[in-house]
């Protein structure tokens, strides 16, 4: 593997060396898990090991990486020998949860008793605990763990992975004081029976001799804040074993190129004021590859550290593009309504929702910037006050405490001590977030009738999730009305209507945040609703560079480009990168030109 330009920390390739039975990759989305996941999986195959490689991303790209179809079952990846893969697919396993709930019941209950078991076994909740059931079952299934020397977890990005891996203690402990008239009461039916695996699950993952937890991330100052609240986190459900990768460092001659330089001098002032919780891993360092890794040859390559040619190619130009500013132009028009940015984690989401949010503030609009991401940090990147201009987030945690006390204020109120009893263990079951999440979710969408609401989302599968929560609610409210006179208009109705939410996906001009991208579009149309326009973040094709590492990235970029301009987008915009964090306002407006 490629040695650090630092000094300090291990080359990568001693990473390798001694990884216990399970590893978890994770770290803020678009660091490179998945490519370090990959490359540790070919690299350990070829080793003679037998190697499990599971992806918990909702949002998995296991499958392009190798181009295979995986899916939600064990799968030979043909390239490698003894490398097997699995994508815990969230849609697919809900399915399967659900049949094995509701299969023994048909035939014997009457159809409109199934039917009631189904409507509850259909929301967002039911797909979290069968893609969580999926997972705990890999950590403890003897019988699929002995035919493997590792496996190894490419998770989703942090926020989502820090919810899977605090589950089966969650989940553990909600069984063991007992449900009670759970609104998600059809979920927890498979969950009853399943409390020795989630106890052992427990154990697994804090057994330091056989799991381990590299948190990846990039040389970047929020990237490395991500990897320190993650660390402290999951130390406290006690997973303790934990190392330190960090990706995609500039080589050190910058070549008089002054994004090169200022890139290298920002990711090493980032590294010398990283956490001191995270100055104490143990470290690892991977250089920046001039090719996408992608493809089983490509991850050899950078297992095995090999340099690839990286003359200067000619120069690399996007030629004539259309600026953020000419997408905010059209959407300042009706004076109010929703922006919603989505996409894959680590494209910039939350830097491109503080932009467009401060530009039309900047215009004179009232503007509520807001995230549903829990790992976003929307005050950092704005980094000053701003008139006309306010910024909230949906926190799972407070929306769910707020929840729980207003109803056992409202509902609770005239309940005998017993029923109350029973109210809150209800209340304490896990899928109570997904209904605080969305109402506040819908009392956002609401406020964008009066005033711009900007809404930097969760990455892809999260998103897809609370849209979930959206389409279910949606479904059962049109059900249940039964008058034609009724004004109805439901937040999946305002998410469907471009005249009062434009939805834009965020994306990186490379191979596979664009496929990723494109699927979500794919997605979103499923659900009814088509996306306004794109955002291609952060292009070196875009900016200025003669560095020869970033002119062959640059020209890597351009098939992406004209494959998002002429076949993906009705309208998009390109926005170069930067040689500095685009924090404060005028950085962030300064990204619009």
């Amino acid at each position: 593997m490629l040695l650090s330009r630092t000094d300090g920390p291990s080359p990568g390739a001693d990473m390798f060396a001694n990884l216990p039975k399970f590893a978890f990759f994770t770290g803020k989305g678009g660091v490179g898990k998945t490519s370090l996941a990959c490359a540790t999986a070919v690299n350990l195959a070829e080793q003679g090991e037998r190697v499990l490689l599971v992806s918990t991303d909702p949002a998995s790209n296991v499958g392009q990486v190798f181009g295979v179809e995986i899916g939600n079952h064990i799968t030979a990846i043909a390239e490698v020998e003894r490398l097997d893969a699995i994508e815990i697919n969230p849609e697919e396993a809900a399915a399967q949860y659900r049949d094995r709930i509701v299969g023994p019941m048909r035939g014997t209950l009457p159809d409109n008793v199934l039917k009631s078991i189904e409507e509850q076994l259909s929301g967002a909740c039911t797909t979290e605990i069968a893609a969580f059931d999926e997972f705990t079952s890999l950590l403890t299934d003897d019988a699929v763990i002995d035919r493997y020397d590792h496996v190894l977890f490419d998770t989703a990005p942090t926020g989502h992975t820090i919810r899977l891996l605090k589950l089966p203690s969650e989940w553990t402990g909600f069984l063991e004081a007992g449900k009670g008239d759970a609104s998600c009461l059809g979920p927890l039916a498979g969950l009853e029976k399943q409390r020795e695996r989630y106890a052992a699950a427990i154990d697994r993952l804090a057994d330091g001799a056989t799991t381990q937890l590299i948190l990846v991330a990039r040389p970047h100052k929020s990237a490395l804040a991500e990897a320190a609240r993650t660390s402290r986190e999951l130390a406290a459900i006690g997973i303790n074993n934990q190392v330190l990768a960090i990706n995609g460092l500039m080589p050190s001659d910058g070549q008089g190129d002054p994004l090169a330089l200022s890139l290298i001098e920002k990711e090493q002032f980032a590294i010398a004021a990283m956490d001191e919780g995270l100055e104490v891993l143990p470290r690892y360092s991977f250089f920046l590859r001039p090719e996408n890794l992608v493809g089983a040859d490509a991850l050899r390559r950078f297992a095995r550290g090999e340099t690839v040619n990286v003359a200067a190619p000619p120069s690399a130009s996007v030629g004539a593009i259309a600026p953020l500013k000419v997408l905010i132009d059209e959407i300042e028009l009706p004076g109010k309504g929703l922006i919603m940015l989505m996409g894959k984690g680590g494209v910039g989401k939350t830097t491109m929702a503080a932009a467009i949010a401060a530009e039309l503030a900047a215009r004179g609009h009232a503007v509520l910037l807001t995230t549903t991401d829990p790992a976003a940090h929307l005050t950092q990147t704005l980094a000053e006050d701003v008139p006309n201009f306010a910024v909230s987030r949906i926190d799972p945690a407070l929306e769910t405490a707020r929840y729980r006390a207003h109803v056992l204020e409202t509902k609770g109120k005239d309940l005998d001590a017993r029923a109350r009893a029973m109210l809150e263990e209800d209340l304490r079951s896990p899928c109570t977030e997904e209904i605080a999440v969305f109402q506040a979710f819908s009392r956002v969408i609401r406020d964008s009738t009066r005033q711009f609401v900007v809404m930097d989302t969760a990455p892809t599968g999260h998103t897809l999730l609370l849209l979930d929560a959206t389409g279910s609610y949606h479904r059962d409210i049109v059900r249940h009305v039964t008058s034609t006179q009724v004004r109805l208009v439901t937040p999946m109705m305002r998410l469907q209507d471009p005249a009062r939410t434009k939805v834009l996906i965020v994306t990186l001009p490379e191979t596979t945040p664009v496929l990723e991208a494109a699927h979500l579009k794919d997605d979103l149309r499923r659900a009814g609703i088509e996306p306004w326009g794109w955002i291609i973040n952060a292009s070196l094709a875009a900016a200025k560079t003669h560095h020869p590492l970033l002119l062959k990235r640059a020209a890597a970029e351009l098939r992406q480009i004209d494959k998002v301009r002429n076949g993906l987008a009705a309208r998009y915009a390109v926005v170069p990168m930067t040689a500095d964090e685009p924090v404060g306002i005028q950085k962030l407006r300064a990204l619009l030109r």
